[in-house]
């Protein structure tokens, strides 16, 4: 791994950087329009949740468990991925653990929110500061998988990027919308948004520093595999409930599958 050229690590934090800002995207909506397309971003939803489902499960698990097994033997690599891939679901699930339900990032948010009457206002102020802190919390370990699987392998990692970046969006306005409507300061909420996005990046500088120094063939591949189990956890546990969440049932099913193709046809078209 230490043939990794300065171009390429440059091209993967900024891969990471705007998958991390697209936050800013999410407070943006809630000031720049009156309502919200929950149809479009349900589809958008559903398309990034196909994108990284197909790609874990298809490309990345798989790379991973073909390295593995080259420098392991068949079975010790086969287990050593498995266990990487739950092991990745499992540092997601541990932090969702410790997000009080009431408080969760995910819960949906729509711009119309912001013209009902003065409520609630010290627990709405509240709502935005956890969901700004929490999804900066998410947003860490998605920066080291956006920022390894881009150093593992660009075609991936920018697919990968894309599709975190537009589940970042929801994200943005559920930091913004409680905290505009609890204080009536713009400003404060754009920023509290794009803020919690600079998490992302922030996992990108943690995976060059203190990753990539050890990062051995073995230690990529395994890395690889958690990246695979973090992104499935996202897709069934955020991505799929807030797509439905937002629109019709359907419009989501087809996002995924929308998303499923892009990514097939993507992929094909790097076959070496």
């Amino acid at each position: 791994m230490n043939g990794i050229d300065l171009t390429h690590i440059l091209i993967a934090f900024g891969l990471t950087l705007f998958a991390g800002l697209s936050t800013g995207i999410g407070g943006a909506i809630a000031f720049f329009t009156h309502s919200t397309n929950t149809k479009f971003l349900s589809l958008s939803l559903g398309f990034s949740g196909g994108i990284m489902i197909y790609i874990s499960f298809v490309e990345i698990f798989f790379k991973a468990k073909h390295q593995l097994t080259e420098i392991w033997g068949a079975q010790p690599g086969y287990l050593a991925t498995i266990a990487a891939f739950f092991g990745g679901m499992l540092v997601i699930a541990l932090i969702d653990k410790f997000v009080p339900e009431s408080e969760n990032p995910h819960e949906v948010h729509s711009v119309e929110e912001m013209d009902k009457t003065e409520k609630q206002k010290a627990r709405l102020a509240r709502l935005g500061k956890y969901s700004a802190l929490v999804i900066a919390i998410h947003n860490f370990p998605e920066g080291i998988a956006t920022f390894v699987a881009s150093i593992g392998d660009l075609s991936l990692g920018i697919p990968i990027a894309i599709a975190i970046a537009i589940h970042n969006i929801p994200e943005g306005i559920a930091v913004s919308v409680p905290v505009f409507y609890s204080s009536g300061n713009r400003k404060k909420a754009f920023r509290l948004s794009f803020y919690s996005g600079l998490a992302e990046p922030a996992g990108a500088l943690i995976g060059f520093f203190v990753l990539l120094p050890f990062l051995s063939p073995a230690v990529f591949a395994l890395l690889f595999a958690s990246v695979a189990g973090i992104m499935v956890f996202i897709s069934i546990d955020n991505l799929l409930p807030t797509a439905r969440e937002y629109g019709e049932h359907h419009l989501t099913v087809y996002g995924v599958i929308s998303g499923m193709v892009v990514m097939a046809i993507s992929l094909a078209l790097f076959v070496r």
